[in-house]
């Protein structure tokens, strides 16, 4: 399998299959194929694996692309602006947020993971449940914004604000703590919480997350007026 990444801030995944090589995708995510590419609709790893993965916000049904008759190819974009990142599993786990999940080969596994902690559920902006990633294969992930991508030593701390973790590898931990003493908390602008990344392990994070856009674009919309005369 080849691929290209295109794009800035609005990337788009071209990813080229031999014969018999195949792509599996959330539903939607497709932008452009090649005419002999065949799309089948299925219940990856069956009706259990479907139904938690709806629980991470993704479809019960997952599309598989494969080319027919020779070589094709099919393009991927996120629903957002941002980035894309491709991560290579080698048999290890990697731990991203609900919606980061673009697409991937077919030896990767998707499943649920619960934080560790009631607390980093609850304040962690991205709620009990997040995506595991395992198997062997590539990964395409989508990130809103752009990407930072940190290695972090056997110790190393990294405190990041909480929507703005895409994931890391299952050997970081994963935990909510206060942003500060009460001044801060009250007239910081950063919130209440921070999410804190212990390594060792690769964390990947993003400048924006959906929230945010949505926020910064509320005072922009248009306000419907009442016309009924009611």
């Amino acid at each position: 399998m080849q691929y290209t990444i295109a794009g800035d801030n609005l990337q788009m995944v071209t990813i080229h299959l031999a014969p018999g090589e195949s792509v599996c995708a959330e539903a939607g995510a497709m932008v452009n194929m090649s005419g002999n590419m065949q799309m089948t609709t299925n219940m990856k790893g069956g009706l259990f694996k479907g139904l938690k993965r709806m629980m991470t916000g993704e479809g019960l049904f997952m599309t598989e692309f494969t080319p027919t008759g020779g070589e094709g190819f099919v393009s991927f974009a996120g629903n957002v602006p941002g980035k894309i990142f491709d991560l290579d599993l080698s048999g290890g786990e990697f731990i991203a947020q609900k919606d980061a999940y673009l697409c991937s080969e077919q030896g990767v596994d998707l499943d649920i993971a619960f934080t560790k902690r009631l607390r980093s559920g609850a304040f962690g902006g991205e709620g009990f449940i997040l995506q595991r990633l395992s198997g062997s294969g590539k990964v395409f992930l989508h990130c809103c914004g752009d990407i930072m991508e940190m290695t972090l030593a056997p110790g190393e701390v990294v405190r990041v604000e909480t929507g703005l973790v895409v994931g890391f590898e299952s050997t970081v931990d994963y935990s909510i703590q206060l942003a500060g003493g009460v001044k801060t908390v009250l007239f910081g602008g950063e919130g209440l919480f921070l999410t804190t990344l212990t390594g060792p392990g690769k964390v990947v994070l993003q400048s924006m997350d959906i929230a945010k856009l949505a926020s910064s674009l509320i005072p922009y919309l248009p306000i419907q007026s009442n016309t009924s005369g009611r």
